[in-house]
């Protein structure tokens, strides 16, 4: 194979449709748009109207409120960690933080801190320094002979 006989695989690569340019392409004289009404013209977008009737998504009731400042904390599960610190991913021995968590691959990224919850089991004796965990999680820790701990300075915020 040389440089010059690379090619797209058949079909990958499809030229523009060029409408309006006469009878012969198929879709010249209304490029396929039919004929008159307000579809037709351009700079028409009539996505949520319904023909002057109060549309749906104004007749249906609003309810809720989304917090614009809320906190979004990336979650790891007891039962995955245990299952890392078989895999040798992660050192029993020493306190496991945030930053250790996400070297192990275990999280992606921190977001405003990462959270742990209480599903699965945890033998190993661990001690975490986290910005956040659930009251069953720091039991199950704790009943496992380790400690949580949760960074004040994350909790105050």
């Amino acid at each position: 194979m040389k440089l010059h006989e690379l090619r797209d695989n058949p079909g990958a690569t499809t030229s523009k449709k060029r409408v309006g340019r006469g009878p012969g392409s198929g879709k010249g004289k209304t490029a396929g748009r039919g004929i008159k009404g307000q579809k037709s013209r351009s700079g028409v977008a009539i996505k949520g109207f319904e023909g002057g009737q109060m549309p749906i998504y104004q007749r249906l009731p609003k309810r809720g409120f989304n917090k614009p400042n809320r906190k979004s904390y990336a979650i790891v599960n007891l039962g995955m960690i245990q299952k890392f610190i078989d895999a040798k991913k992660l050192d029993a021995g020493q306190p496991i933080t945030e930053e250790a968590l996400i070297q192990a691959g275990l999280v992606r990224r921190r977001l405003d801190g990462v959270r742990v919850l209480a599903k699965g089991e945890l033998t190993a004796k661990v001690t975490l320094d986290v910005s956040g965990a659930s009251k069953s999680a720091i039991e199950a820790v704790e009943k496992a002979g380790g400690a949580l701990n949760v960074t004040t300075a994350q909790a105050a915020e």
